[in-house]
């Protein structure tokens, strides 16, 4: 548990910015305050001492504003950003290296007992004010966007937005895991079929540079190609338009043919005309 408690608070410097000490961690910040709280709570919890579990996860509540039952399984590393109005329900699995933000609810939509809340598997991020309902699955490394509402499973390494939430898109693994080693989207993403949304231009414009740069590559290779066979292509170029047809016979060319020239013809004058005899 004490493991738990000091990845808990160094998970901080790596999803907020803002964090300098841990110090500072430790005695201002109310998601951390809730990890620390629920930690012994759902221990009390799996040792059956279910009203002290209670009673310590209600102190917890009163003093951050989070609410998270003793019974909920969080697992290593869960950051919770800001952290007010947050609330987890009991049957709820929280997987490593998730993130939540304020207002985000993992609530059920039955009033009978057994599995009723979600489950989240490793690297899942919720932004603000989302609401996950019922005994669904949010799969691996997937984005929940800021207040969508989402009621059925989401894969693995999709991104979910709206109400009721949809799909927008589901990355390749490997492209989701360099994502994540190298950036962190905070609030979860925005929706990517918005046009003016910066980050669905960014990607449109990231997308050009890449095809841009593919085509410099290939014209390079064949330059280089022909460079290799002694074929000037300047040279070349002139030469093809110094025969070019339309060029040479301009008036002449019909259809891509050119007509032969006609030899002048003779009159009548000219047939009854005697040489002139010296």
């Amino acid at each position: 548990m004490f493991n738990h408690i000091k990845e808990d608070i160094s998970i901080v410097f790596e999803r907020d910015p803002a964090a300098r000490t841990h110090w500072e961690i430790l005695t201002t910040y109310p998601g951390v305050h809730a990890l620390l709280m629920h930690r012994l709570s759902h221990w009390l919890w799996e040792h059956r001492l279910f009203w002290l579990a209670r009673f310590n996860s209600h102190i917890g509540r009163w003093l951050t504003g989070i609410e998270i039952h003793p019974g909920a399984t969080i697992g290593r590393r869960m950051f919770i950003d800001h952290g007010m109005g947050v609330v987890i329900g009991e049957t709820a699995v929280v997987g490593d290296d998730c993130t939540l933000y304020h207002g985000v609810t993992l609530g059920g939509t039955s009033w009978n007992k057994g599995k009723r809340h979600p489950t989240l598997e490793n690297g899942v991020v919720i932004g603000a004010g989302a609401k996950v309902l019922g005994p669904i699955t949010i799969g691996a490394a997937a984005k929940i966007g800021s207040n969508a509402v989402v009621v059925k499973d989401v894969p693995a390494n999709a991104t979910a937005v709206g109400i009721p939430a949809r799909i927008l898109e589901e990355d390749a693994p490997k492209a989701k895991e360099e994502a994540i080693k190298h950036s962190f989207a905070a609030y979860a993403v925005a929706d990517d079929n918005d046009k003016f949304n910066p980050e669905a231009m960014t990607k449109m414009m990231q997308s050009l540079l890449e095809k841009s740069a593919k085509q410099e590559t290939k014209l390079a290779a064949l330059t280089e190609q022909l460079e290799a066979l002694g074929i000037d292509e300047i040279s070349d170029s002139a030469v093809g338009q110094a025969f070019d047809v339309d060029k040479i016979h301009p008036k002449e060319a019909v259809n891509g043919k050119t007509s032969k020239a006609k030899s002048p013809t003779k009159t009548t004058a000219d047939k009854l005309k005697k040489p002139v005899q010296k």
